[in-house]
């Protein structure tokens, strides 16, 4: 559409404001007789590249610099046994360790671990054998679902490296911020102790 006196003009279309989201408002504002960049082609411009080391294999992925660490690893690399729950960091389900310190992987962008070791559940067993909070969940049947499990367990792991768990009530506090509903949650703390000793 052309505008007699300021030249070539930009009308988005509804489909286009939801297709493009907040890329077409920065479209509008281009001055008169500017070519208005697609979504596609402004999309594409702003992706950065990242590099991560995985449950212990290193991987350098251009993605949108708003990726989340959690979406980075079900999308892009396809270890979905980290699980998407609330998306907003209060179930735990997301929960991924790095460099050994538990994180919630929905809250964090993936651009932010440049260079870090990341390890999912799918990490945390060696060579074929079960960690020793992997073996304990079954021997005390602390999942029922197992939606929470892979969340529940490495943060588990990041509780005993962090060394401050010492008794029961101190397990259920420092592991306050992963959800189980199903509550299994005295076979959890019983699994960790069982765990926590034989490590």
């Amino acid at each position: 559409m052309t505008d007699p006196e300021d030249g070539p003009t930009f009308h988005p279309t509804r489909r286009d404001v939801i297709a493009a989201g907040a890329v077409v408002p920065i479209a509008m504002a281009l001055p008169p007789g500017a070519a208005a960049q697609s979504p596609s082609v402004a999309a594409a411009s702003g992706r950065v590249a990242v590099s991560l080391t995985i449950n212990g294999t290193q991987h350098v992925l251009t993605i949108d610099p708003r990726t989340t660490l959690l979406d980075l690893l079900r999308e892009h690399l396809d270890l979905t046994g980290t699980k998407k729950g609330c998306d907003q960091g209060q179930c735990g389900a997301c929960t991924v360790l790095s460099d050994g310190r538990r994180i919630n992987s929905c809250l964090t962008f993936a651009v932010m671990f440049e260079g870090r070791h990341i390890t999912t559940i799918e990490g945390l067993a060696a060579g074929g054998t079960l960690h020793p909070l992997q073996q304990a969940f079954i021997d005390h049947d602390a999942f029922q679902c197992g939606y929470c499990t892979p969340g529940q367990l490495c943060s588990a792991a990041g509780l005993m490296a962090e060394g401050r768990a010492k008794t029961p009530d101190e397990i259920r506090e420092l592991m306050s911020g992963n959800i189980c509903r199903c509550g299994a949650y005295p076979n959890i703390v019983a699994a960790i102790q069982q765990a926590m000793g034989r490590s």
